[in-house]
């Protein structure tokens, strides 16, 4: 007579691995049950009898020695033979904490086929005497009960125990719940009680109570749970936001496992809750800054193809100086602002940025108080400054040795009033017409930001004037959108 089959669990996150460990033990007979993670494990173990469990040391997320210890902690499989497979050189102290999480044996890599075979061998033969072993000590359970109803009736309640025991582990993120289908009853581990944010003592567990704590968009998924244990599932697994009772919201996954009788019909669910929240956030704030790097691009884009669309000169050198320097001017607030993050620059930052070729000799002079101002405005203004930089270098103050200039500001609760006053250089002469510099600084000024920009052609030297507000509605729209137009804005009066 043939001898039972036996279940054999390969556990490895490698399907090469698993492959070879199917491919070595097929010999023996035996049902050779797969399973590419801890937590399939868990699963499998929830559904069916294993006689030997063949598992890897080193996987992501749930690795050997922790599948151990949450398999050791449930009575039904403190008796399961469990044989570590390590690719990595096995120290005592590592074997020893193998067997204390459960290990039978440890079997090193590379495999001997021939020394797997036989281990595998002894623990299935081990196995199957020992189930032998049961049966018949369930017969004669089986006689004694016929005869005396109390002792089966005893047995009975021993064993729906038995079967309402939590599988997940009590530590960690983790938690274990099974239902009895037939009459409502649910059992949760301190692991469960702990993901809702609720306590035995304060919370009876029912499927209406359950409800109560979900999320109302993730009810339907619980509905649609129980419908499909109704219909023919074994199995379900959802991703579910559970609003706790403080007000936080928590997501979570759950993997359950239905129980089915005799005739097929479903007798009790089981399942592990795991939550994932952190992920979600983590994903979510990934999500988040690929967004904000779609918008920080747009904006730059659309600024440097206005910069040289717009720029006007009348030979291919002054063109390409002037279409350079003002894309370096962006450049350098962009570097300021991506060092504090993106939440905002310092005014004298931006002023030393763009005065750096410039202050030789002592011709600068600055005054004001910090001031802090957001990305939107920090943009605007630093290419504001760069042409009256620019334009002094080339025909004002900053022209000659003898040429002075004073930058001065003054900031209250909503505007920042900045002073440009030139001094010592040649003699002044109001234009008959606004060079691309100036118009385009009025642009970026008056449209941009929604301040006003005032010009002074003193003889002596420039004085200008401009007065923005710190917190602008256009500047704060320009910085919660795509950035398209916001160039257009800045430079389209020229």
């Amino acid at each position: 007579m043939d001898q039972e089959k036996v279940n054999i669990l390969l556990v490895d996150d490698q399907p090469a691995k698993l492959l070879a460990y199917e491919v070595i033990l097929k010999d023996l007979g035996e049902n050779l049950v797969i399973a590419s993670s801890g937590r399939e494990a868990l699963e499998v173990l929830l559904k069916t009898e294993i006689a030997v469990i063949l598992v890897d040391v080193c996987m992501p997320e749930l690795d050997g020695f922790e599948l151990a210890a949450m398999i050791r902690e449930h009575p039904r499989f403190q008796k399961t033979a469990m044989i570590f497979i390590s690719a990595i050189q096995v120290s005592d102290i590592d074997r020893l904490r193998g067997y204390e999480m459960g290990a039978v044996d440890y079997v090193p890599v590379p495999v001997v086929p021939e020394v797997l075979r036989a281990k595998i061998k002894v623990f299935a033969e081990l196995y199957r005497k020992t189930r032998e072993l049961e049966r018949l000590n369930q017969e004669l359970e089986d006689r004694v009960r016929a005869r005396t109803a109390e002792l089966e009736n005893s047995t009975a309640k021993l064993r729906a125990s038995e079967e309402r025991r939590s599988m997940a582990i009590a530590a960690g993120k983790m938690g274990s719940w099974d239902w009895d289908w037939i009459n409502g009853d649910w059992m949760w581990d301190e692991g469960q009680y702990r993901i809702f944010g609720v306590t035995p003592e304060s919370f009876s567990v029912s499927s209406a109570n359950i409800q109560a704590l979900l999320h109302p968009d993730d009810v339907d998924q619980f509905r649609q749970a129980i419908a499909a244990f109704n219909t023919d599932a074994r199995s379900y697994e959802a991703e579910f936001r559970v609003s706790r009772p403080d007000g936080e919201v928590r997501w979570c996954v759950a993997t359950a496992a239905a129980t089915i009788d005799e005739s097929g019909r479903v007798v009790r669910v089981s399942g592990v809750t795991v939550d994932i929240t952190e992920r979600k956030r983590a994903e979510e704030r990934q999500s988040l800054l690929a967004r904000e790097v779609d918008h920080r691009a747009k904006n730059a884009l659309a600024l440097a193809q206005s910069i040289v669309r717009l720029t006007r000169a009348d030979e291919v050198k002054a063109y390409v100086n002037a279409v350079e320097g003002r894309i370096n001017a962006l450049a350098r607030v962009h570097t300021i602002l991506s060092l504090s993050s993106w939440q905002g620059a310092e005014l004298s930052r931006l002023i030393d940025e763009e005065l750096a070729p410039y202050s030789l000799g002592g011709q600068i002079r600055l005054s004001g108080p910090e001031v802090q101002l957001v990305p939107a405005t920090a943009q605007t203004l630093a290419l504001a400054l760069h042409e009256l930089f620019t334009n002094s270098a080339k025909y004002g103050a900053l022209s000659t040795r003898s040429g002075r200039l004073a930058i001065s500001w003054e900031a209250d609760d909503s505007t920042l009033a900045v002073t440009w006053e030139e001094s010592g250089g040649p003699l002044v002469r109001t234009p008959k017409s606004r060079g691309f510099g100036t118009r385009s600084l009025l642009a970026s000024v008056e449209s941009q930001l929604g301040g006003q920009a005032q010009f002074n052609w003193r003889p002596e030297g420039l004085l200008c004037r401009l007065e923005v507000p710190l917190t602008p509605k256009t500047a704060a729209n320009a910085a919660s959108a795509d950035g398209d137009n916001s160039a257009e804005l800045q430079l389209a009066s020229g």
